[in-house]
């Protein structure tokens, strides 16, 4: 399981999808509806919070609109948007991590989001997340 802290609009159709399938596993987990993956390291942050199911559902609905951007036809019916918006907290690390980890998927399965992504001098976070200095991110899985 993978849910990227940094912003969707980086990840090849393959990616996407794979996250939006993820993050909705992750949602049933964080609502008890599921027995398997309950102790994934990915979901930490998310019980971290005072509402868990929120930040889940807050995190969905950016996934969500980054498929409307792109015409993918998710079922928005599968988010529970009176969600309260909140904040969450990643490193600069766990960006870097993230985005070098990124690349090397992209080398092989999307050569345009490659170069694209390998361009940048700054990526973009998820926006339910603000940025703070420090290492990768303990639950990380190295």
């Amino acid at each position: 399981m993978r849910i990227w802290s940094i912003h969707p609009k980086y990840l090849d159709t393959k990616g996407l999808v794979a996250l939006w399938r993820e993050t909705l596993l992750a949602k049933h987990v964080l609502e008890g509806k599921t027995k398997g993956y309950r102790n994934h390291p990915q979901l930490d942050r998310f019980k971290q919070t005072e509402k868990p199911v929120d930040r889940i559902n807050q995190y969905l609905a950016t996934i969500y609109n980054e498929a409307l951007t792109r015409n993918y036809n998710f079922a928005r019916e599968k988010i529970d948007w009176n969600f309260e918006p909140s904040t969450m907290y990643v490193t600069t690390g766990q960006i870097k991590y993230e985005t070098e980890h990124l690349l090397n998927k992209l080398k092989t399965r999307d050569e345009n989001k490659f170069n694209m992504l390998s361009k940048l001098k700054k990526i973009d976070q998820h926006p339910i997340f603000k940025i703070v200095k420090g290492g990768i991110e303990k639950w990380e899985i190295v």
